[in-house]
């Protein structure tokens, strides 16, 4: 039987040598080993055991102290100003947004480069941080895990100098930015502020343009490597607002004004007075397209921003949906009567995952993400209840610009066709609807994710072409509800132009009607999905309450590639 004991020894000092050999028999009072003694051997351990550990050096209460005055608690007054105006601190925004405990802070010690003009002490306590608050954290960690949570995150702090961009300010920013494109890190970004800052003294001489600020080019340059957000609440104006246009993903609270430049600029240019409630404001920004989730405040919009990044960060295990079979009743048998697709893309997603994005602009074309079974796909469709569902220039833009950013992060997309085709007409025309329109084409067509078509109605011409990928056998899959109908151009349209001799052959209004109607319904027929199904331009006619489980079964067919070293699209086109 194996024993262990343990010896110890009157005095402290070397061993130099050991009295006895494993299996050896020990007598009492026999040595066992040989100690040189050594004065103040010892020592050390009773040093350590005296040792108060809750005791603060100076050294370490200096570090403390300058890390308490930039916290909010230390700053009562800025905080009560946030609170006026119903907004949130830089330092909430990012306590919300990352995972308890995750987050490291790079650069707290910064002050503004104002030395030359403002004591020390002053400027420790009113510019914390240089009114930047940056650092890495993790973001939705225990829905997918730490290694797809890194994300790295900047807050503006608008109660510092109003949330210029200042010397070190831009210098933090290139570290954290330098690091998630060095790691491949999301950046999510709250972009309150007022723009450049002349005020800093410091660099007066060292300085003559300030055009060779990098942060700029930084984030530009992240466009494609990994998603990036941006959340503004209130003013953003001039650099701020190049920041916030540049993200893949843009949120806004309905408070904000965003423009290029700020009432001093203007002016400064000779374009006017304006105050800056006058400039950018969300609902003009919202309805034209710079703007893709508008939020009533900073909690919504920060939901928003890990709802949508977790749609670049992969599966959930643990989801719920409606009854699919409502799917069966929410287009109308009345093949002319407009329904809400909207509906559609809820009951078809899983419960609470859609998230609409530049909803208020290219009415026409609805873009978004949700989750089918825990996987997330973008999805683009027509809104019948627009234009009927014609593609027009500004829903084409909007559609392709959204299918490069799902095919850069490796997103499946569905589309759910219901067009008549492209929009035609002067009018059409003359919003350049042959290039922004082709826009849509090119892109679909070259979409190296998996695109899943379901046909819900109309599928004419080249619009219904284009919601394809480019035609109907350039999907993973193209499949038809029971209401769909398919044709070169619209059944009403087609019958007008090819039948026009014999139309007008009638001269009674009831018989000409009658003859229409004729007309048309025997073009159903033959373009009707089954007829369509049986000539193999489609893959199959389903009922509709059997559309996810056709996509799962689609997505399972057709796995996402493997992570690559650098990107797959050269960027993101913001637009």
């Amino acid at each position: 039987m194996k024993m262990e004991h343990v010896i110890s020894a009157d005095v402290a000092g070397i061993v130099r040598g050991v009295a006895v050999e494993m299996g050896e028999t020990v007598f009492e009072g026999g040595p066992l080993a040989f100690i040189e003694a050594v004065e103040g051997a010892g020592a050390v351990d009773e040093a350590e055991a005296a040792i108060d550990l809750d005791h603060i050096r100076p050294d370490l209460a200096e570090v403390i102290e300058r890390h308490r005055i930039t916290l909010d608690s230390a700053r009562p007054d800025a905080v009560a100003r946030r609170r006026k105006t119903g907004q949130r601190t830089a330092r909430e925004n990012l306590d919300d947004l990352f995972d308890p405990g995750s987050f490291s802070e790079y650069g707290a010690m910064a002050i503004a480069a104002q030395r030359r003009r403002r004591d020390l002490a002053d400027l420790q306590v009113n510019t914390p941080a240089d009114g930047m608050v940056a650092g890495v954290g993790e973001v939705n960690a225990a829905l997918f895990g730490e290694d797809r949570a890194r994300c790295v995150g900047l807050a503006y702090d608008y109660t510092v100098l109003a949330g210029t961009q200042g010397h070190f300010n831009h210098k933090k920013t290139d570290r954290v930015l330098e690091f998630a494109e060095h790691w491949k890190a999301p950046v999510i970004w709250y972009t309150e502020g007022g723009g450049g800052r002349p005020g800093d003294v410091d660099v007066g001489q060292l300085s003559a343009s300030s055009l060779d600020t990098t942060s700029f080019t930084t984030f530009a340059r992240l466009s494609g490597l990994a998603p990036r957000i941006s959340i503004n609440s209130g003013r953003c104006f001039a650099g701020n607002a190049i920041f916030f246009g540049c993200a893949d993903v843009t949120i806004a609270t309905r408070n904000s004004n965003i423009g290029l430049g700020g009432p001093a600029m203007i002016e400064g240019g000779g374009l006017g007075v304006f105050t800056p409630d006058q400039i950018g404001p969300s609902d003009v920004m919202f309805a034209n397209g710079s703007i893709d989730v508008l939020a009533e405040a900073e909690a919504e919009a920060t939901a928003a921003a890990k709802q949508i990044l977790g749609m670049f960060q992969g599966r959930l295990r643990d989801w719920t949906c409606d009854d699919q079979r409502r799917l069966r009743h929410l287009i109308p048998e009345n093949r002319v009567r407009a329904y809400d697709v909207r509906e559609v893309i809820r009951t078809l997603a899983d419960t609470g995952t859609w998230i609409e994005l530049r909803g208020g602009y290219g009415r026409g074309v609805i873009t978004g993400f949700l989750r089918v079974e825990g996987r997330p796909m973008g999805l683009f469709a027509n809104d019948p209840r627009h234009l009927g569902g014609a593609i027009d220039a500004e829903g084409a833009e909007k559609a392709g610009r959204f299918l490069q950013l799902c095919d850069a992060f490796d997103v499946p997309v569905l589309s759910l066709c219901d067009t008549p085709g492209f929009m035609v007409g002067p009018a059409s025309e003359e919003a350049a609807a042959v290039r922004r329109g082709s826009r849509l084409m090119v892109t679909a067509t070259s979409l190296t994710v998996p695109l899943f078509t379901v046909v819900l109605r109309k599928g004419y011409g080249l619009g219904a072409q284009a919601m394809a990928g480019g035609d109907f056998s350039a999907p993973a899959m193209t499949i038809a509800w029971p209401t769909a109908e398919f044709g070169p151009m619209g059944l009403e349209g087609a019958v007008r132009l090819g039948y026009r001799k014999e139309l007008d052959g009638q001269p009674d209004p009831a018989a000409k009607q009658a003859l229409f109607e004729k007309l048309v319904g025997r073009m159903y027929e033959t373009g009707k999905a089954l007829s369509v199904a049986s000539v193999l331009e489609i893959d199959a006619v389903i009922d509709p309450a059997e559309t996810r489980a056709w996509l799962v079964r689609g997505l399972k067919a057709c796995p996402i590639p493997p992570a690559r070293a650098g990107k797959k699209r050269p960027f993101v086109d913001t637009w």
